[in-house]
């Protein structure tokens, strides 16, 4: 598999993966990538409509959408999970990002499950599209990842010390998620010193290692965002995404 894909119609590059998400998404030269935050979440229809009304007002097509970030009621079992993405994939399909045939999908995607307050249905938090702009600076857009391992049938198999949350285990956990972070960055030409904005998202306390393994790295270079949610698979403890785009903006719908 190619390590990075052009993706023509959207105007951005992407880290193949999986089929319900890819590693990141970049801007391709003469397009910048801009977020919308919803001010609450949007039940997933309406946040695809709500999308699509917003990438038409700015002349962009739905090819455009190139990430989102979603919040769900709690965390799926790995077969719920998948019959989730199977619908989830569906808008993506009919508006010619998915393809059906070789199952590649460049959408960069981030699904977290807040603690407190979690909505009844899978929503829609935020999403970003691609723009033209000839004079734009480079941005990007890394997809969540918690502490599974690529690779092997299940993710219980995967999970970095499962079943553990423990202070060493949440270290553990943190530092194999932050060097995927790296991993994803450095496929697609950037580094912590690019980003604007870096997420956390667990219900775990992250205190004893966020000087010594996120500020030293230089992921906190604006600070942190920690969300009080956990990641969208049961057993999953950690979970980080992170950008580099410059054009943000929260919307009420």
């Amino acid at each position: 598999m190619a390590e990075v894909l052009a993706f023509a119609t959207g105007g951005y590059r992407y880290i193949p993966a999986v089929f319900q998400y890819s590693g990141g998404v970049a801007a391709e030269p003469g397009f910048r990538l801009r977020r919308v935050r919803f001010a609450e979440p949007l039940p997933l229809v309406a946040g695809f409509a709500a999308a699509e009304k917003i990438m038409t007002r700015a002349g962009r097509p739905v090819s455009a959408f190139a990430a989102c970030e979603l919040r769900s009621p709690a965390p799926f079992t790995e077969e719920g999970f998948k019959a989730f993405n199977l619908i989830y994939v569906g808008t993506l399909t009919k508006w010619g990002i998915y393809d059906e045939k070789t199952k590649a999908n460049p959408v960069a995607r981030s699904n977290v499950c807040p603690e407190i307050a979690p909505p009844p249905e899978p929503s829609m938090h935020a999403f970003t599209f691609t723009e033209v702009d000839a004079d734009a600076g480079p941005s990007f857009h890394i997809a969540g990842s918690g502490e599974a391992r690529e690779g092997g049938a299940s993710y219980k198999e995967r999970i970095i010390r499962i079943g553990e949350t423990n202070p060493d285990a949440m270290l553990e956990k943190a530092r194999w998620v932050l060097g995927e972070m790296e991993r994803r960055m450095g496929l697609l030409g950037f580094g912590w010193k690019d980003t604007t904005a870096a997420q956390v998202y667990s219900v775990h306390d992250i205190h004893p290692f966020v000087a010594s393994e996120i500020v030293r790295r230089g992921a906190a270079r604006h600070g942190i965002t920690w969300h009080y949610c956990r990641p969208p698979v049961v057993d999953l403890e950690y979970e980080m995404d992170c950008r580099g785009i410059e054009h943000e903006q929260v919307v009420k719908v």
